[in-house]
């Protein structure tokens, strides 16, 4: 018998008892699919020589294209694909296709971290996310947006991305039943119902739920607007407030209101629209005493006792409580140049 020929045998013989082995102690879906998984491999092998050598990855998964150098590892592999997940983590019951996946996930409720970025020394359960965590020291961002040219460092992250474009909110507050694209803006928003603000403006003082939302409103304080309109030159703190401003110039008002047929370019301002209608005004000033419908307005309204002014003027250094305070006395030097 030829050389090539015994490996061949070799081969398929380990391939069975792998699957047999593989088979054992589960249930008859996985069984059928290892059966399937070997004889699709031992179809595959053939009358072909396959020398098996270190570091030569043979055996190939022709759904994904991934390659394994071990037989074993691509029979375990093909149960990804048939959607079976018969291994439950008793922790928090998620499932998993083999019982390798499993093993690795019981490390994270272990607590146990024995992996250390070398860069910052942050320390992960799991080799694949000390990898991930690496892109963000080598700044390699290959995942782009093709709507918005945001470029990510994983494709999953672009992935639950493009959720937001496609309007896609699957994830809901219990609480109020808000709809969000992504779980992170979710656990985000929760924080606003638990009434917890941890993150204090040095400035003025003022708390907020998120270190996001600290850093926003410092903005206010700096006077940097980086994030400015091409059509009307008119600058915004936050791009999300560009994005609605936007929609002014665009012209579409996809958003009517049911009560007067007024319509609106997004759908928050729909919402703080109808609160005129309803007459609704939940928002108490204890100093006071005085309502308004908008959390926001209250927040300005505040200042006027603190005697905080934190919109200065560029032009003379004179400070204003509020920023339509701020615009009104901007129209002085406007006026002074254009005479």
């Amino acid at each position: 018998m030829k050389a090539g020929c015994e490996v061949n045998i070799g081969v398929r013989v380990g391939v069975k008892e792998e699957a047999e082995k593989l088979q054992h102690g589960v249930s008859e879906d996985i069984k059928q699919v290892a059966k399937e998984a070997e004889m699709k491999l031992e179809c595959e092998v053939g009358e072909e020589t396959l020398f098996i050598e270190e570091g030569v990855k043979n055996f190939k998964c022709e759904e994904c294209g991934k390659r394994f150098s071990l037989k074993s590892h691509l029979i375990r592999h093909l149960v990804i694909h048939s959607g079976v997940k018969e291994f439950k983590c008793d922790e928090c019951g998620k499932l998993f296709g083999n019982k390798s996946h499993l093993n690795a996930h019981l490390i994270i409720h272990s607590g146990l971290k024995k992996f250390e970025c070398d860069e910052c020394g942050k320390l992960f359960c799991q080799k694949n996310n000390l990898t991930e965590h690496l892109l963000i020291h080598s700044g390699t961002k290959n995942f782009k947006c093709e709507e918005c040219d945001k470029v990510f460092r994983r494709k999953s992250d672009l992935i639950r991305h493009l959720d937001i474009h496609a309007d896609v909110k699957k994830f809901t507050c219990e609480e109020c039943g808000k709809l969000f694209a992504q779980k992170g803006q979710l656990t985000r928003h929760l924080v606003v119902h638990s009434g917890v603000k941890k993150f204090r403006c040095d400035e003025c003082g003022k708390l907020f739920t998120e270190k996001s939302s600290v850093i926003q409103h410092m903005s206010l304080h700096t006077g940097v607007r980086k994030f400015r309109c091409d059509e009307c030159g008119k600058s915004f703190v936050r791009r999300s407030a560009l994005t609605r401003h936007l929609l002014v110039h665009s012209g579409v008002k996809k958003f009517k209101c049911g009560e007067c047929g007024k319509r609106f370019g997004d759908k928050s301002n729909l919402t703080q629209h109808i609160l005129i209608h309803s007459g609704v005004k939940n928002f108490k000033c204890d100093e006071c005493g005085k309502l308004f419908r908008k959390k926001c307005d209250l927040n300005q309204h505040l200042d006027v006792h603190a005697g905080v002014k934190k919109f200065k003027c560029n032009a003379c250094d004179k400070l204003f409580r509020t920023n339509k305070d701020l615009a009104k006395h901007s129209a002085i030097h406007r006026k002074i140049k254009k005479h």
